[in-house]
């Protein structure tokens, strides 16, 4: 909508056919005001109300995207910040910053099973990173300021002893370029923090002043105490911390970029642009923008036998030669679980490897899988989070709302809504806040950070015709495959599951699971489940299907 607001004051009079009514004035243009005026009176509403308000016209929508705005709104939403940081627009991009941060969390246990969230630390400069570790919480922000979100045994209005997640903070350090941790799914194992850091160091005597130099600063998780510092020379910059291989055998690679096309490790070049941890094997995954690919380690032969199904290329007197996987595109991130894993491509595209004894797989069966296979009902995840025999999906609706999809074993709570469990993804029982960027889940509660950066621009890219062709994926805006006959046999399938089930109740569950296998919209989906769930009410089972979402 575009309204014509005139710059000049209309003529004074009454106006045409209102009788020379009194008490009405004559209406005056906004545009009348001093922009300073209307940027300051603007500034008190509330974010949400700004962008409807810029949204409505041309004029207001100069206005409403005003540095000055933005800059005004930044200090009321952070008053403690000095540093607006950078960009092309860095009042706008703070303000946005602080206004969507924060950390919820959805305990799996209790009868409470709605989402709450964690106390906000007020110097924080929104939220980049988090992690969770055994008794606490860290979070990183923009500014470089590492908190430490403590929880504490608090007492309830009952009187009785409650667990409190993340209600109190400390500053932890300043300064923190990165943080890692044990990088096993279990936050049992992470009992130390590894901090990547620049400090000031004092000049020599009779030499150059201070210079600013890297460091890796150890603190115990359980108390935030610092018991290790290790300080590099000036001349060594790095960007990223990771933490791998096994508890006897510990290695920790500090990567800096050198090129587009490599990462520095120690005093070695590698391609290395993404390095985890999968049970005992290492992933690495290259950077070169035309070729990409992942590379593998594996330390046990148990953990080689569930992610590639057989032994045959295990040598154990040859562990540390990193080997690639077959995979047709860039990969961007991967996932890592216990015994299988995740990657998602430069075109949205997710694949599953490893073991499938649950389901945590999502392909729709039990089958374990030896190389990466492709989960064709999902496309341009927000994160990926594989875990112990779950994995987790954070993805956007047409509409723009987050939803949180799961599948694998659903025991203990971990897949809310779905007590069972499923072998495809499926649409949790949680309430995903709007500007959720990642996920991680622990035995006992789920993580969700929100943050929103509008510097961010998205990653993923347009599969090219060529590769499209021939394939079994949905059209995009129709719904319908590409393989007529493929989708044939797939419904004759699901059908025998069907009637192969040996109850009423059975054949429910196992057709909500179908419906989630199946290349739906959100919204046909959710229509389907609900509308199974209604007949399976109907039926006399109060069978453990999806029930309406918890507020």
């Amino acid at each position: 909508m575009n309204h014509a607001v005139k710059r000049s004051c209309p003529p004074c009079g009454p106006e045409p056919g209102s009788g020379g009514k009194k008490g009405r004035g004559n209406p005056v243009s906004v545009q009348l005001f001093p922009p300073e005026l209307v940027e300051h009176i603007i500034s008190f509403l509330p974010v949400r109300d700004i962008v409807a308000l810029g949204q409505t016209c041309r004029y207001f929508q100069e206005v409403c995207d005003a540095e000055g705005v933005w800059r005004r709104i930044c200090r009321r939403l952070s008053p403690r910040l000095r540093e607006q940081g950078a960009g092309a627009r860095p009042w706008k991009r703070a303000a946005i910053l602080n206004y969507t941060k924060g950390l919820y969390f959805q305990a799996f246990g209790g009868r409470r099973r709605c989402l709450s969230k964690s106390v906000a630390p007020l110097l924080a400069h929104g939220y980049r990173r988090f992690l969770p570790t055994k008794d606490h919480v860290f979070i990183l922000d923009y500014a470089g300021t590492l908190f430490f979100l403590k929880n504490a045994l608090v007492s309830s209005t009952l009187g009785q002893i409650q667990w409190k997640r993340a209600c109190r903070y400390v500053v932890l350090c300043r300064g923190a370029k990165d943080f890692a941790s044990d990088p096993r799914s279990d936050t049992v194992y992470r009992k130390y923090l590894y901090v990547l850091a620049t400090r000031e160091q004092p000049g020599v005597v009779g030499g150059p002043g201070g210079r600013a130099c890297d460091c890796v600063e150890v603190y115990l998780q359980s108390s935030g105490q610092r018991v290790f510092k290790m300080t590099f020379h000036h001349s060594m910059r790095f960007k990223q911390i990771v933490l791998v291989g096994q508890e006897t055998q510990r290695a920790l690679l500090l990567l800096t970029v050198l090129s587009r096309d490599s990462l520095h490790l120690g005093m070695g070049v590698l391609p290395l642009g993404h390095v985890g941890i999968l049970g005992a094997s290492v992933l690495r995954i290259p950077t070169p923008p035309d070729q990409g690919g992942v590379y593998f380690e594996v330390h046990t032969p148990g953990v080689y036998r569930d992610l590639f199904g057989t032994l045959h290329a295990f040598d154990p007197l040859d562990q540390q030669m990193p080997l690639a996987l077959s995979l047709p595109a860039k990969i961007l991130f991967c996932a890592l679980g216990y015994n299988h894993l995740g990657l998602v491509d430069e075109f949205g595209r997710i694949f599953m490897q490893g073991n499938n004894r649950y389901g945590q797989l999502g392909t729709g069966d039990k089958m374990d899988r030896g190389e990466p296979t492709q989960v064709h009902y999902l496309q341009r995840p927000i994160a990926l989070w594989c875990g112990l025999n779950h994995s987790l999906v954070l993805s956007q609706s047409s509409d723009f709302s987050k939803e949180l999809l799961g599948c694998g074993c659903g025991a203990g709570g971990r897949l809310p809504g779905w007590p069972k469990g499923s072998a495809s993804f499926v649409k949790l029982h949680v309430k995903v806040p709007l500007c959720a960027c990642s996920l991680c889940s622990t035995r006992e509660c789920l993580y969700m950070l929100s943050s929103h950066d509008i510097e961010r621009r998205p990653t993923y890219r347009d599969l090219p015709a060529s590769r499209a062709t021939g394939t079994s994926e949905p059209s995009v805006g129709t719904g319908t495959s590409q393989d007529p006959g493929g989708a044939a046999r797939a419904c004759e399938e699901y059908l025998s599951q069907i009637h192969s089930c040996p109850t009423l109740q059975d054949r429910m569950e196992k057709m909500k699971e179908i419906v989630g296998w199946m290349p739906l919209l959100a919204a046909q989906k959710d229509f389907f489940w609900e509308a199974l769930d209604m007949l399976q009410r109907a039926a006399g089972g109060s069978g453990p299907g999806p029930t309406p979402l918890e507020s």
